[in-house]
């Protein structure tokens, strides 16, 4: 069963992530999305179950989910 995020995690995860950050994809579990790992995008914003919405640079638009999926900034990604 899913568990929703505290307030605190959402409110971090906003912080973390404001709109305009550019990120890229780690993993995602949808069958559906043509997303990979490794591709990019710049956030929209954090909804209140904590997903991460992106706007994904190969042209679609789709939540990162909390506790599923893992999205990283990219100048965290440039670090390793």
């Amino acid at each position: 069963m899913y568990k929703l995020p505290s307030k605190a995690v959402v409110d971090s995860l906003r912080r973390r992530f404001p709109p305009g950050t550019r990120v890229e994809l780690v993993r995602m579990d949808d069958e559906f999305s043509t997303l990979k790992p490794g591709d990019r995008g710049v956030v929209e914003f954090v909804d209140d179950m904590g997903s991460v919405f992106c706007s994904w640079d190969q042209g679609s638009r789709l939540g990162v989910v909390f506790g599923v999926d893992e999205v990283i900034k990219i100048e965290d990604a440039d670090d390793d």
